[in-house]
C-alpha cells in the first residue's frame, strides 16, 4: 500500500509540458548524453589509457555506477515534476527530510551552466571545422599544416567567440521553444542523423585498411598498462558521458510520462549512450593507425590527427565534413539538455516566459563563455591552479561538482527517499528494484566518492 504523499505525486503535473512518447524521451536523454563526451572526449582518454582494459573498466563503471545515478535522476525528477532546485526542495519536504536538499539541484543548475559556457567554446571549433573541412582546407595537409591551422584558430580570439557566439544562438533557439515544439523536435531529427553519420563514416573507417588494428586497440585488454589513474578516469568519464549530475536527466525526468518505464528508459539510453562512445572508437582508431598517427594524442586528437587522417585518405573532404557535422550536431543535443535546468528554474522561480528565460540563461552563458574563448589566446599566459581558466572550469565542474551531485543523489535516493516512493517510480519492489536500490546506496556512493577524492587530492597515489 502506497503512502499518501506517493498517491499525491501521482497528481503533480509539469508546468513545462511532456514528451509525447517513451521513445521521444529516450532520444532526448540519449541527445543530452551523447555530446563531445563520446565522440570528442572517450576516444582520447581510452588512447591515454591504453585502450581495451580501460574500455573494460569504462563499461563496468557505466553500469554499475552511471546507470543507477541515472535512474536515481529520472525518478526524482518525475516524482517532483519541478526544475532541479525545486523537485529537490518538494520532495527532501516530502519525504520528512529537509527543504535544504534543494542544494542539490541548485549545484546540479550551476554545474551545467558553467560546463555549458566552456562546452559552448569547443562545440564552436566544430562548426568551423564543418567549413574547413568542406572547403578543403584539410586535403593532402601535412601534420604541419594540420596543426598550424588549428593553432592559427584557437589563437584567433575573435574567430573563437564568433562560433561560441552562433553555437549558443543555436541552443537559445531550440530551448526557447520548449518541451515538444523544440526539445523534442530537435531531438527526433538529430540522434538519428548522428547514428545514420556515424554508420556512413564506420563503413569509411572500415575501408581504411587498419580497422583490426583499430579493433585489437580498443578490445584487448593489457591490464599491464591499467593504473588506479586510469580507473578512477573511466569512472569520471563514464560520469561525465551519461550527463548525469548536472540537473539536465532530473530536467527530463520531470517531463516522463507516468505510464513510461524507467528502468527500461535508462537501460535503452545506457545502451545507446555506451554504443556510440564505442562506434566513435571503432571509427577513430583505425584511421589513426592507417596513418602511423598516435591514439595517445590527447584533446587535440579530433582536431588534429582526425583532419590529418582524412585529408591523406580518398574522398577525405566529404568524409571529414561528415565526422564534424555530427560533432556538432552531438554537441547541439548535449548543450540542449545542460541549459534546460536553468530555464526551468527562471520560468518557474520568476514567472518568466519560456522565450525569455532561454534568453537570459543563454546569454549569461555566452558571456561566460568568453573566459574560456580568451584562454586559448589572449590569457594563454595567465594559469593558476589546474592550467587556465578553461582548464579550470573543466577540472571544478567534471571532476568535483559533477561527482558530488552525484553522490548526494545518489544518497538522497537510496537513503532518504523512502521504499515506497522509490518503487513506486520504479514499477515496483521487484528484483530489478533490489539490484538497484543495493547499487545506489552503496556501489555507487562508493565508487563516486573515490572520484571525488582524487580530484581533490585528498586519495594518496595508489600506482
Amino acid at each position: 500500500m502506497l503512502s499518501n504523499e506517493a498517491d499525491g505525486s501521482k497528481k503533480r503535473k509539469s508546468l513545462h509540458g511532456h514528451w509525447s512518447s517513451r521513445m521521444a524521451f529516450i532520444l532526448a536523454v540519449t541527445g543530452s548524453a551523447v555530446g563531445l563526451g563520446n565522440v570528442w572526449k572517450f576516444p582520447y582518454v581510452a588512447g591515454e589509457n591504453g585502450g581495451g582494459a580501460f574500455v573494460l573498466v569504462y563499461l563496468a563503471c557505466v553500469i554499475l555506477v552511471g546507470m543507477p545515478v541515472m535512474m536515481s535522476e529520472i525518478l526524482i525528477g518525475r516524482r517532483g515534476r519541478r526544475n532541479p532546485v525545486a523537485t529537490m526542495k518538494l520532495l527532501g519536504e516530502e519525504e520528512g527530510s529537509s527543504k535544504h536538499w534543494q542544494i542539490i539541484g541548485l549545484a546540479g543548475v550551476v554545474a551545467g551552466i558553467f560546463i555549458l559556457s566552456y562546452y559552448s567554446v569547443i562545440a564552436g571549433w566544430t562548426l568551423a571545422y564543418v567549413f574547413k573541412s568542406a572547403t578543403g582546407a584539410f586535403a593532402g595537409s601535412t601534420a604541419e599544416t594540420v596543426g598550424a591551422i588549428f593553432g592559427s584558430f584557437v589563437g584567433n580570439w575573435q574567430a573563437l567567440a564568433f562560433c561560441h557566439t552562433l553555437f549558443m544562438a543555436l541552443t537559445i533557439f531550440v530551448v526557447a521553444r520548449g518541451v515538444e515544439r523544440g526539445l523534442e523536435q530537435a531531438v527526433r531529427f538529430m540522434v538519428p542523423a548522428l547514428l545514420l553519420m556515424m554508420v556512413v563514416l564506420l563503413g569509411y573507417s572500415i575501408s581504411s585498411g587498419s580497422f583490426s588494428q583499430g579493433v585489437d586497440f580498443m578490445f584487448s585488454a593489457d591490464f599491464s598498462k591499467l593504473t588506479w589513474d586510469s580507473v578512477l578516469a573511466a569512472m569520471g568519464q563514464a560520469f561525465f558521458t551519461l550527463s548525469i549530475g548536472m540537473g539536465a536527466i532530473m530536467a527530463y525526468g520531470a517531463y516522463l510520462p507516468e505510464e513510461t518505464s524507467i528502468t527500461g528508459a535508462s537501460a535503452s539510453v545506457v545502451v545507446a549512450d555506451t554504443g556510440i562512445a564505442m562506434l566513435a572508437g571503432l571509427i577513430i582508431f583505425p584511421l589513426v593507425f592507417a596513418n602511423a598517427l598516435d591514439p595517445a594524442e590527447g584533446p587535440g586528437l579530433v582536431f588534429q590527427t582526425l583532419p590529418l587522417a582524412l585529408g591523406q585518405m580518398p574522398a577525405g573532404a566529404f568524409f571529414s565534413t561528415i565526422f564534424f557535422v555530427l560533432l556538432a550536431f552531438a554537441a547541439w543535443t548535449s548543450a540542449i539538455g545542460l541549459m534546460e535546468p536553468a530555464v526551468a528554474w527562471l520560468v518557474e522561480h520568476f514567472n518568466r516566459t519560456r522565450a525569455q528565460a532561454a534568453v537570459i540563461v543563454g546569454l549569461g552563458i555566452w558571456a561566460l563563455g568568453f573566459a574560456s574563448v580568451l584562454s586559448f589566446n589572449v590569457l594563454a599566459d595567465f594559469t593558476f591552479g589546474k592550467g587556465t581558466i578553461f582548464d579550470n572550469i573543466d577540472h571544478l565542474t567534471s571532476n568535483i561538482m559533477l561527482p558530488l551531485g552525484g553522490v548526494l543523489i545518489a544518497v538522497f535516493a537510496g537513503w532518504v527517499m523512502c521504499r515506497n516512493s522509490t518503487a513506486d517510480e520504479l514499477g515496483g519492489a521487484g528484483t530489478s528494484y533490489k539490484v538497484w536500490r543495493f547499487l545506489t546506496r552503496f556501489v555507487a556512493p562508493i565508487g563516486i566518492l573515490f572520484v571525488f577524492l582524487k580530484a581533490v587530492g585528498l586519495l594518496p597515489d595508489l600506482s
